[in-house]
């Protein structure tokens, strides 16, 4: 018997479709940052793979001089990207089509994750760099907190993965010196509704399967909850970015060494050293 899906991947291709390719503030600050990340590796690239298309990234790959090939599960969003509409979990490439994968704030809602990472890792070239970016835990606590008290027990935010099992994702996809780690995002908002419009607007709203729609009452309770969270006048809130980095397995990358191949002991070097 098939196991239900987490997401529904109709509504995840119709948020994103809603949203469009200039996206919001959050597409802006991923993009932000995984250039950063990129712009530290000292290589070049020139075959790329976007999956996930939005105009920070199509701008940032534009100013280095990179036409990447661009996936979105959206169809409109892809078309408009000049891009191909498909699944992270369904890649159509060859293996070894790209030097550089990059993926960008879709991870979070991909139904098969494990199974995404580890078509991007087989869609690389050998020493190929694969680099992704995701909302990841821990997130959105002023809005959790105030969905809860609105609305006790109800499941409204996706689960949310740390830089630990994002590390042992990578790892399990096959990926050589795989790297997991954060980012902390500190936003600052008058209302609820305007945390609500930022999160539409980077299509970053639930998603989940066996979600329902908020009523009047819950929407209200919510708003205040969030507003007394505050200071009187702004509600601030975190979003922690998770990166993941990997590459594809090469000969040319360094091993680690055979356990037991030390010529010196710890303790030894410990006594060499002391005064």
């Amino acid at each position: 018997m098939a196991v239900p899906e987490l997401f529904d991947r109709a509504a995840r291709r119709a948020r994103r479709d809603r949203a469009g390719l200039a996206g919001g503030v959050l597409d802006q600050l991923i993009a932000e940052e995984m250039f950063d990340r990129l712009d530290c590796v000292a290589r070049t690239f020139a075959q790329p793979l976007l999956i996930g298309a939005s105009a920070p990234m199509l701008a940032g790959l534009a100013a280095r001089g990179l036409s990447p090939t661009v996936i979105d599960a959206a169809p409109r969003r892809a078309a408009a990207a000049n891009g191909s509409a498909g699944e992270e979990d369904a890649l159509p490439f060859a293996p070894e089509s790209f030097d550089l994968v990059l993926a960008a704030s879709t991870l979070d809602t991909v139904a098969d994750l494990p199974g995404a990472l580890i078509l991007a890792r087989r869609a690389l070239q050998p020493d190929g760099l694969f680099l992704g970016c995701m909302v990841g835990s821990p997130s959105l606590p002023a809005l959790r907190q105030a969905l809860a008290t609105a609305e006790p027990g109800a499941r409204r935010l996706h689960p949310q993965v740390d830089a630990r099992a994002g590390g042992d994702l990578l790892a399990r996809a096959g990926f050589a010196l795989p790297v997991a780690d954060t980012t902390m995002l500190t936003l600052s908002y008058r209302t609820f509704d305007a945390l609500i419009a930022d999160l539409r607007a980077s299509a970053a709203t639930n998603v989940l399967a066996d979600r329902h729609k908020l009523s009047r009452s819950t929407v209200a309770q919510a708003q205040k909850a969030f507003a007394d969270l505050g200071d009187g006048e702004r509600t601030v809130e975190t979003i922690t970015l998770l990166m993941l980095t990997g590459w594809a397995p090469d000969a040319s990358q360094p091993k680690p060494a055979k356990r037991g191949s030390a010529t010196a002991s710890l303790a030894s070097t410990l006594r060499n050293r002391a005064p």
